[in-house]
């Protein structure tokens, strides 16, 4: 045994969350791709089959009420809020993370006034977030600035409506700085909308504590609650008033039974609802939220740092020199739940690794990525995708 397959074993039998594991559904793979799609909750098969049977098969119509389908998309967000430091009654589930991010902006912008007419978006963002910004600078009338995230403070202005952020770099994994940023927009006086999606689930965001106005995220990477699982919008308590949804959809009517011509907006988060809710999904998702009974997401960090930091040692010690460059921060204040390391042929290794029941991902050009799941991923996972890595450049190269 090496050293560090011994020190795996140490820091495994030594981890207050190991135990975990159990409450999902998982085989002899090393499953590093939680970043994009997490691991299924054991306990999610039988709540579906309730809602499917049970709920709609037998109570059919009644289930809006009896079941609680009707408020299911205030209460699962009430569940989602201490994973990302909110108080209740501020997140509402439902839609894409690409149509909260739509509303979310729209909103900042109207809030912001006729007299800002730009809008800061994160260059380096998700594809989607950026696109989406651009039509809603285009809808608003509006001239949409791409920056980087550090370069933010510096081209702030009276000018400046509303900033899109995202927490964490989903090619890198860097962890950007989430307080000092928000504080920069609002010195400026403009409204700040960070995107969640990689973490929420994996690390503490503090909505609440620092001010955010508004936020959206994805409930399928770090949250695990299944592919196309219903994103989140945060709507700040004191912003809610003034939220202006550019979606007023019959479900955030104030009487949306009432049918009525006009629209009156409801109070609280239900606003930022639009159509019927996605049933199925979304309480699939209530369902895999149970997982998180008893956890604290500052244990859930504490031992990303310590997977990620592990990994990275190990990479060191069984990649071949030169053949792959981590470009995920070292500083733990600066990265977030994934190691991203440069390589050529990223397609070909991940293929190889796949082969070899090491699961990750990779994002062209030339970018592995491995994403770790405090809730499910061990140490001795990560010794052995290090090891077989390890092996696998060994083979490409020659």
């Amino acid at each position: 045994m090496s050293d560090l397959m011994r020190k795996a074993g140490e820091l495994d039998a030594a981890d207050p969350l190991g135990a975990l594991r159990a409450r999902f559904v998982l085989d002899d793979a090393v499953y590093l791709d939680g970043n994009s799609l997490g691991a299924l909750p054991a306990n999610v098969p039988a709540a579906v089959d309730d809602v499917v049977r049970r709920q709609w098969g037998e109570l059919r119509i009644r289930s809006w009420e009896e079941s609680g389908w009707w408020t299911a998309p205030e209460r699962i967000g009430d569940r989602i809020a201490p994973l990302v430091g909110a108080a209740p009654g501020q997140i509402v589930v439902g839609d894409s993370t690409s149509v909260n991010v739509f509303k979310a902006l729209v909103a900042a912008v109207r809030m912001a006034g006729e007299g800002r007419d730009e809008i800061l978006v994160d260059a380096t963002t998700f594809p989607t977030d950026g696109y989406i910004a651009g039509s809603a600078a285009r809808l608003t009338g509006r001239t949409l600035r791409p920056v980087a995230p550090a370069e933010v403070p510096a081209a702030l202005g009276e000018r400046t409506a509303a900033v899109l952020l995202n927490h964490v770099d989903y090619r890198t994994g860097r962890l950007h700085d989430l307080p000092a940023l928000t504080a920069a927009v609002h010195a400026a006086g403009a409204y700040a909308v960070w995107d969640l999606c990689h973490s929420a689930g994996a690390l503490p965001v503090g909505l609440d504590e620092h001010g955010v106005d508004l936020a959206v995220g994805c409930t399928y990477k770090y949250l695990n609650g299944g592919p196309g699982s219903p994103a989140y919008l945060y709507v700040r308590r004191d912003l809610q008033t003034r939220f202006d949804s550019p979606l007023p959809g019959w479900t955030s009517h104030a009487e949306p039974f009432g049918m009525r011509a006009a629209y009156e907006p409801a109070s609280g988060a239900p606003r930022g609802r639009v159509g019927t809710p996605d049933i199925l999904s979304m309480l699939a998702l209530e369902a895999a939220l149970e997982v998180w009974d008893g956890v604290s997401v500052e244990a859930v960090r504490a031992k990303s740092l310590a997977l990620t930091d592990f990994f990275e040692e190990c990479v060191r010690a069984y990649a071949p020199p030169g053949r792959v460059e981590s470009v995920t921060p070292a500083a733990h204040a600066e990265r977030g739940s994934q190691v991203a390391l440069r390589c050529d042929d990223v397609g070909d290794v991940m293929k190889r690794l796949i082969e070899r029941g090491v699961v990750g991902d990779f994002r062209a050009p030339d970018v592995l990525r491995f994403g770790f799941t405090p809730l499910y991923v061990g140490f001795a996972d990560v010794e052995r995708a290090a090891r077989v890595l390890g092996e696998v450049l060994g083979e490409v190269l020659a």
